[in-house]
């Protein structure tokens, strides 16, 4: 089941954000998740977004990539508009 916050094009940018960062990066689900300590299950279902994505995961998926966060998120926001609709 989709749940609002799921189609909505802003959550969506981040994620395709996130999994474009990790196929650039040349890291595959399962060597992520390893690197997090969590089933491939867990990086899975973020990127097909059955399961929401917080913030602290976001920096912790994205340092385990070898990326600053700070660098991923001013990339995210840049695509997002100006006004945020939750």
């Amino acid at each position: 089941m989709q749940r609002g916050w799921v189609v909505s094009p802003d959550y969506r940018a981040v994620i395709n954000a996130v999994k474009d960062a990790r196929t650039r990066a040349g890291i595959s689900q399962r060597e992520l998740a390893r690197r997090l300590g969590k089933p491939p299950s867990f990086v899975n279902k973020i990127e097909q977004l059955e399961r929401r994505l917080d913030v602290l995961e976001f920096i912790a998926i994205v340092e385990a990539m070898g990326s600053p966060a700070d660098e991923l998120l001013r990339r995210v926001r840049s695509a997002l508009p100006d006004t945020i609709k939750l």
